[in-house]
């Protein structure tokens, strides 16, 4: 689509702000208002707005595609989200330990076990951990403790950890980017250790490379998102 806009600004909007293009608000694919709860958050998509070209490319504006999702999808479909994003803590990645090698057997143990103690002590989950890729089952108790953390956030922070849950594979480590028990950067490290522990044996082509450098940026703008409805 040819850039059919000159100026980009934010307003007051209701109980949020608006992004605005030549004064007209932005509106969302399924035609709702995009309020951003924040001006940080707002001049930040106002931003993803002003750096397109000639031509706009929505794949170069992943927090206004965050957003969207949010306000047409998360925010009328709470309860299912929170469902979704609760599978992660049924399935998560930290719960699942090689025995061999036992380099990589240590590198999980010391990677993953301080944050299932954090998730224990903070969120009263107590994690079920076993061997191998078979199925374990948490406890329903667990899962009510993951679940009622899910509630304490809003439609804006629940999309971010939906991304950051999928790209891990683990609800501990999202929630654990959310309550600033570790960042980003270090969640993403600690959802690859086994893959770091195959390259560094057998090597990665360029392909691999290129997928982890678009999963980190992918959560990068999740972190952002959270960090800008603050």
């Amino acid at each position: 689509m040819k850039r059919f806009y000159k100026a980009v600004s934010i307003a007051p909007s209701g109980n949020g702000f608006a992004v605005l293009l030549d004064g007209k608000p932005v509106k969302t694919p399924a035609r709702h208002g995009l309020v951003l709860p924040t001006q940080r958050l707002a001049a930040a998509i106002a931003a993803e707005w002003q750096a397109q070209g000639d031509t706009i490319v929505a794949t170069s504006m992943p927090l206004l595609r965050l957003a969207n999702t949010v306000i047409d999808g998360v925010a009328v479909n709470r309860e299912d989200v929170i469902t979704a994003i609760l599978r992660f803590g049924e399935n998560d990645l930290l719960c699942y330990r090689a025995h061999h090698p036992p380099e990589l057997a240590m590198r999980q143990r010391e990677g993953w076990d301080p944050m299932l103690d954090w998730a224990r002590q903070r969120l009263s989950a107590r994690m079920t951990v076993a061997e191998g890729l078979g199925h374990v089952d948490q406890s329903p108790e667990t899962l009510a403790a993951l679940r009622e953390a899910l509630t304490n956030y809003d439609a804006f922070i629940l999309a971010g950890l939906h991304v950051i849950a999928s790209i891990t594979g683990s609800l501990v480590l999202a929630l654990a980017v959310v309550e600033g028990q570790t960042t980003g950067v270090h969640a993403f490290m600690l959802s690859r250790i086994d893959e770091s522990y195959q390259a560094e044996k057998w090597g990665e082509d360029a392909e691999a490379q290129k997928r982890t450098a678009a999963l980190a940026h992918e959560l990068d703008k999740a972190v952002e998102l959270i960090d800008a409805v603050r």
